[in-house]
């Protein structure tokens, strides 16, 4: 990514404002693990807002050790508290690892995503 697109995502994380994203960050000895952020947004098919969870990363050498999970409960947690039930997230149909931890703490849709082709 170019550098001002990880100035405006940080910008945007440590803003405090309750309409931009929000973020939890894993830490074990002092280091940090993973990095979760997410976004609560209005939905036409619900009164409540959704919360989409945008990214996950865990450092490669702390896969399967519980991070990812403690992460997305964190995001499950935060929803709950804003009165938020539904919280989604996409990933990449060859993820096998992150989908491993996904079927067991979420539910596979049978949505396909599609994007605006660019350029």
């Amino acid at each position: 990514m170019p550098e001002k697109v990880y100035r405006a995502t940080f910008s945007r994380l440590l803003s405090g404002k309750p309409n931009e994203f929000q973020g939890l960050i894993a830490i074990r000895d002092d280091r940090s693990v993973g990095i979760t952020h997410y976004l609560f947004h209005r939905h036409c098919w619900r009164v409540e807002n959704v919360c989409y969870l945008q990214d996950l990363y865990v450092d490669a050498s702390d896969r399967g050790t519980g991070v990812g999970r403690a992460l997305i409960e964190g995001v499950y947690a935060a929803a709950d508290t804003e009165g938020t039930p539904a919280v989604y997230w996409t990933t990449q149909d060859f993820n096998v690892v992150g989908r491993r931890l996904y079927d067991r703490i979420g539910e596979l849709t049978p949505f396909i995503k599609y994007i605006r082709p660019l350029g």
